[in-house]
């Protein structure tokens, strides 16, 4: 991996200085003892994505033998493509993507799999019609995440077990329009609409996974009037706004209220502990680790997994102690 980073800074060399002797390079041999990443994220939309990058730079340190290159998409995919450029002419040896949404990466992991880059896909999932194969290969190496639609699943289920046959009225605050997490979750949701006839849709839009977008669009349906028994929330920032609105509207979150919620971040279990959220799915940031032993299998020489699912459960009042909130590292 080191021989294309040095490739590319004699090109460099080439271009500016007539072909120049390599004694003439500036030498840093720490530098070129680590492995370069680089990762495009998403944003900073969340408590979640936050962990997130805290997660990659405390794995892919130098201490640990890596220089980490993070570009901010601030949750633009323009931005991540032109990042993914970018890290292709700097010669990484890595790219580490957490993708916007789930289609429009063909060309630019094409160019990637043609500069002889291995992607790393974290979180969200990419839907590519090149994805499963390109000169007989594929676009990305592997995939770190979780299964959105069996986290959907499990909310909508806790639900039938909670409420029965009671016909209920139910807010839904989506994330972020084609992430993975959105596709699936809502999906799961839709199935358990249809197999619910007495489930209303009350309200559905998109909160961007932040919590002024999830208090702007809870109050809005307050002051609209609509009637409705419960919130499910895409994720937990999400969630505290739809409870700040609700605390506003004189209204008791988690008893007036139901809430249901993704994430299960420290402070959202706290909350869970004191009942302002009744239910809320585990998904797990902390994928620092986990794409630190992906790439040190592949410097051995070694195939890890293509697809890695983390394991992950689900959090109410009745499972939930003080032992697990104490122990979260997010």
């Amino acid at each position: 991996m080191k021989l294309r980073r040095m490739i590319s800074l004699l090109m460099l060399l080439c271009l500016l200085g007539g072909c120049a002797a390599p004694s003439a390079a500036p030498s840093d041999e720490k530098y070129d003892s680590l492995i370069v990443v680089g990762f495009s994220q998403v944003g900073a939309e969340s408590d979640w994505r936050n962990a997130n990058t805290r997660s990659m730079q405390q794995a892919l340190s130098a201490e640990n033998g890596f220089r980490l290159i993070i570009d901010d998409a601030q949750q633009k995919k323009e931005r991540q493509i032109t990042a993914i450029r970018n890290f292709i002419h700097q010669g990484v040896d890595y790219i580490v993507l957490a993708p916007t949404t789930e289609d429009g990466w063909d060309t630019v992991l094409a160019e990637a799999k043609a500069a002889d880059i291995p992607v790393i896909i974290i979180d969200r999932m990419i839907d590519s019609s090149l994805a499963t194969g390109y000169a007989g290969d594929d676009l990305f190496t592997c995939w770190i995440g979780s299964d959105f639609q069996r986290q959907g699943n499990a909310a909508v289920q806790w639900l039938e077990q909670q409420f029965g046959d009671q016909p209920l009225r139910i807010v839904h605050l989506q994330g972020n329009y084609g992430s993975s997490a959105q596709v699936g979750r809502s999906a799961s949701l839709d199935a358990g609409l249809a197999r619910n006839p007495n489930w209303t849709l009350a309200a559905r839009d998109s909160g961007d996974f932040t919590q002024a977008k999830g208090q702007e669009l809870v109050e809005a349906y307050l002051a609209q009037g609509i009637d409705f028994d419960v919130i499910i929330a895409e994720n937990d920032n999400m969630a505290y706004g739809a409870i700040d609105a609700l605390k506003n509207a004189g209204l008791t979150p988690g008893r007036d209220v139901t809430i249901v919620s993704f994430d299960a971040n420290r402070k959202a279990l706290e909350m869970v502990m004191s009942g302002e959220i009744n239910y809320d799915v585990e998904c797990n940031p902390l994928h620092g680790p986990r794409v630190q032993a992906v790439i040190e299998q592949l410097e051995r020489g070694e195939t890890p997994p293509r697809f890695t699912f983390v394991e992950e459960t689900a959090f109410d009042a009745a499972c939930l102690t003080q032992e697990i909130i104490d122990s979260r590292g997010y």
